[in-house]
């Protein structure tokens, strides 16, 4: 019973251990203003391995294009990468930049390594493990403060055991629904995918203790298992990854903030990606390309504000009274406004207005005899 009792007393003065903050003082975010992508190990920590691959490459390939569709899609998030380069970061330090970035969302990402036989994707948010596997998979991930200068001293003091973890998830339990649906939602878009399932899962990644806002660890998939590995290392899946990932960004942006958005595939906002047109310090930026152009025609100029699915009305109010056209493409319902003939710098002006009036997704296109045609062969048309 006296040990029964002792066990209470130290649970509760853990809960009440962390620098006095309760979890009134957590807010829950009522959008994505701030996300923090968070590539796992670089530098002198290389990961876990394959045959031919290491996990710090796999998660910046996949964290550095993930940032790459987000910001496309969204230009008023402000995105901020623990590392864009190959270099070490500590595990406090990347939650640090979340903390003081003040993030709505932490997304961090893994690759993992086990038996030859273990494959697929898995996606954690903070938690006891429940069983032998994801014990080791949290050991591993956080044996990386032993890389760090004092070789983890200062985690020295730390407290991961079961108490702790089970306090600091009361505590931080305002995050938690939205930490595991931004999960289930990451793994289905993985299973989409046809990535094997491996499921929502909870462990005491140190990482995610410290973070204070919804935070999840995704594992990208095994190392060690020959086929994954395959699928990893090359460019055009870590592409599908990041797709993935951003796809299962959209629905829980759009679910916590109570909006009604198309979900889109990267792909879909290829011209934003590829052969956008943006005003940085008034000059024209374009993929420079080598395009025979035929001068004979004329090309106009509009500004996209809108993709859909489904036909919208061109009155409805989510236009704001713009006067807006449609055209279809690629099964798509696509909403410009404006036309310039010849006259690119019009429409980059015009498409800064609808930045300005909350257009968020606006984005310069060029036609062609009333077809859609590249951003570049326009520009080198004028």
């Amino acid at each position: 019973m006296r040990t029964f009792f002792s066990s209470i007393l130290i649970f509760l003065s853990l809960l009440t251990s962390f620098v006095g903050i309760g979890q009134e003082d957590f807010q829950l975010p009522e959008g994505v203003k701030t996300l923090v992508i968070d590539p796992g190990h670089g530098g002198h920590d290389p990961g876990c391995h394959g045959a031919h691959s290491k996990e710090k490459d796999i998660a910046l390939a996949i964290g550095l294009k993930l940032g790459q569709y987000i910001q496309t899609k969204y230009p008023e998030i402000n995105i901020v990468y623990t590392r864009k380069t190959d270099v070490f970061v500590t595990l406090d330090d990347r939650a640090k930049i979340a903390n003081e970035n003040n993030a709505d969302l932490f997304i961090c990402i893994h690759a993992n390594a086990a038996s030859a036989k273990a494959k697929g994707v898995e996606t954690y948010v903070l938690g006891l493990h429940r069983t032998e596997s994801q014990q080791k998979i949290a050991e591993r991930e956080n044996s990386t403060i032993y890389l760090e200068e004092d070789n983890g001293e200062k985690y020295e003091d730390f407290d991961l055991s079961p108490d702790a973890i089970i306090a600091r998830q009361l505590q931080l339990s305002v995050f938690l629904d939205q930490s595991i649906s931004f999960a289930a939602k990451v793994q289905s878009q993985f299973k989409n995918l046809g990535r094997h399932d491996r499921g929502v899962k909870q462990a005491g990644f140190l990482v995610l203790y410290k973070t204070t806002m919804p935070s999840v660890l995704i594992e990208t998939g095994f190392l060690t298992h020959k086929e994954e590995e395959e699928f990893l290392r090359k460019p055009v899946n870590q592409q599908k990854m990041a797709n993935s990932i951003f796809k299962a960004f959209q629905e829980y942006k759009s679910e916590i903030e109570g909006v009604n958005t198309l979900i889109v595939d990267a792909q879909e906002i290829k011209d934003l990606k590829d052969s956008i047109v943006e005003v940085v310090n008034d000059t024209l930026l374009v993929e420079e390309k080598e395009v025979e152009v035929d001068l004979t025609d004329k090309y106009i100029f509009k500004v996209q504000i809108e993709t859909s699915k489904t036909r919208i009305k061109l009155d409805d109010r989510r236009f704001k009274g713009e006067d807006v056209s449609e055209y279809k493409q690629h099964q798509l319902f696509k909403y410009t406004v404006g036309e310039y003939v010849m006259d690119i710098q019009s429409a980059l002006v015009l498409r800064k207005e609808m930045l300005e009036k909350g257009f968020n997704s606006s984005f310069v296109v060029a036609f062609k005899n009333g077809e859609r045609v590249s951003i570049t062969e326009a520009k080198q048309a004028l």
